[in-house]
């Protein structure tokens, strides 16, 4: 009897491992990754991430959580620190409340678009900063994902063509030290607001204005809420594809190169779509009765330097690194 029952166990073993030869994509169980986000289901962002889950789905399963419906604004980094998430789309704000040096990256007229963005982040310099994030905070940065150039939207009318122009404008921003400091930069009073309710505050007056690149404010219809749009172009606006550490580690080194080409080429494609959308943008809200000017951008920049020059964040700054990316190409 017992030498029956080895047999068959031993049948029913070699049939196992022949149905599991036979459908391979079975037998690899995936590995569930729960991606939380601020933007909604209309953003280019999303697109994005769906591509990366296609191309990534043979081991990993994406989950999205768009619309802050998992976790708040600014709490994912804190999330993917501690166990409690695995992908995360990350503000290089959120990032420098915990690495000071950080805000460097978040200040206004650094970047000059999407390519100079790009260009720092595959330096030598951009690895400096990137391993700054993993040894400190134990995430995985995989890349920049660019959203567009941050203007100021106003609901007032006012002409704005100077930062003295924008004193004592409530414009709604992120909360956060460094969203605050980058509305001082731009010589208006910031106001800090979530970004899903910003449409109320510009309707209801709470805010006087926002700043957001144009995909954005189609997006969250913002423009129905506002008068004009003031091409300040003061940011060059990109958050941080991050994974949590011991997701990454857990991949072998085979399976981290091919997710890392996947969010590359899925990056890659919408940076693409928002530098077409933007293009688009500004003659569309024009045709919707908004008014679309460019200010005197070169008074912006020198107010903005000279505030964030002489501000305690720049104490923190690493030696040099300004000049570095500035002198990008």
């Amino acid at each position: 009897m017992t030498a029956e029952l080895n047999r068959r166990g031993a049948l029913c073993a070699g049939a196992g491992l022949a149905a599991a030869a036979l459908m391979p994509g079975l037998a690899r169980a995936q590995t569930t990754l729960r991606f939380a986000a601020v933007f909604a289901d209309t953003d280019i962002r999303a697109e994005m991430m769906k591509k990366l889950a296609a191309d990534v789905a043979p081991d990993h399963k994406i989950d999205l959580f768009l619309n802050s419906t998992l976790f708040r604004q600014g709490t994912e980094l804190v999330a993917l620190q501690r166990d409690n998430l695995e992908m995360g789309n990350i503000s290089p704000q959120d990032i420098s409340k915990q690495v000071p040096a950080w805000s460097l990256l978040t200040s206004a007229y650094l970047f000059r678009d999407a390519n100079h963005l790009n260009a720092f982040f595959a330096s030598d310099a951009g690895a400096q900063m990137k391993k700054m994030v993993e040894d400190q905070l134990k995430v995985k940065i995989l890349g920049p994902t660019f959203f567009g150039t941050r203007h100021v939207g106003l609901r007032i009318k006012k002409k704005i063509n100077t930062p003295a122009d924008l004193a004592g404008v409530k414009l709604r921003m992120p909360p956060g030290d460094a969203w605050q400091l980058l509305g001082r930069s731009l010589g208006a009073n910031p106001t800090p607001l979530a970004y899903a309710e910003t449409y109320t505050g510009l309707q209801t007056g709470t805010v006087d204005g926002q700043d957001n690149p144009l995909p954005n404010v189609q997006n969250m219809k913002f423009y129905e809420v506002m008068s004009q749009i003031v091409l300040t172009s003061h940011l060059v606006g990109f958050d941080l594809l991050t994974l949590n550490l011991k997701t990454w580690q857990a991949m072998s080194a085979d399976k981290q190169r091919a997710f890392q080409a996947a969010a590359d080429k899925a990056i890659a494609w919408s940076t693409a779509e928002h530098q077409k959308r933007e293009a688009d943008l500004a003659e569309n809200f024009r045709r919707q009765g908004l008014d679309v000017y460019v200010p005197d951008t070169k008074a912006f920049r020198a107010f903005a330097q000279k505030v964030y020059l002489g501000s305690d964040a720049a104490k923190d700054w690493p030696s040099g690194m300004l000049d570095k990316i500035n002198a990008m190409t």
